[in-house]
């Protein structure tokens, strides 16, 4: 037997080893609160992700309908904006009538620029307004006109997760006014005061 000095030495000694590592329960409950952690943070993180496709798509369109407005205004002729499949798109010089074959394009439109929704919006679809709209026609002072081919002329594009509740989606709309202005809103905010809302 250990005589009272001893004793103490010895308990103090095991009391410290004790305490340098995890006991097995003590790394039970860490994995445990670390895995509902991870479990909550996936889920936010891929409604976050989706979110940002939605934005991305919207303020994809919102600067190709400024970029034809601006190579309107820049080469003094009409230029199309087209959506094509959900949010792509492609900008287009028509060519003006006195004009001899354009530089470069198949003969009757000049392609400027061109985006797919490959590009960082692959899931996210898009509503019209019109219905069945999907060019605007911007003229050498950035204003909308009529277009060549007598369509209706684009005057809001709705973006939205394809992947999503619509609970968790933030949806946005883009809006065209007759002068060529854009504008990127949120249709689910109350309009009032928030100027984010449409």
């Amino acid at each position: 037997m250990l005589d009272h000095e001893k004793r103490s030495c010895v308990l103090s000694a095991f009391h410290q080893a004790r305490h340098q590592g995890f006991s097995l329960i003590e790394l039970l409950i860490t994995i445990a609160i670390f895995s509902i952690t991870l479990t909550f943070g996936i889920s936010s993180y891929r409604i976050w992700v989706q979110n940002t496709q939605i934005r991305n798509a919207a303020e994809s369109i919102q600067n190709g309908i400024q970029r034809a407005r601006a190579e309107a205004v820049k080469r003094n002729r009409n230029v199309e904006f087209v959506l094509e499949n959900n949010s792509d798109w492609v900008v287009w010089v028509t060519p003006a009538e006195d004009l001899n074959p354009l530089p470069a394009g198949d003969g009757i439109r000049d392609e400027v620029e061109r985006r797919s929704s490959g590009e960082g919006s692959n899931n996210v679809t898009s509503t019209v307004d019109p219905a069945g709209a999907t060019t605007i026609t911007l003229n050498s002072l950035g204003a909308i006109v009529a277009n060549a081919d007598a369509s209706d002329t684009l005057t809001q594009v709705d973006l939205d997760s394809s992947v999503l509740d619509p609970a968790d989606s933030r949806d946005l709309r883009v809006t065209i006014g007759l002068g060529g202005i854009v504008r990127m809103c949120d249709p689910n905010l109350a309009h009032g005061s928030n100027p984010q809302a449409c």
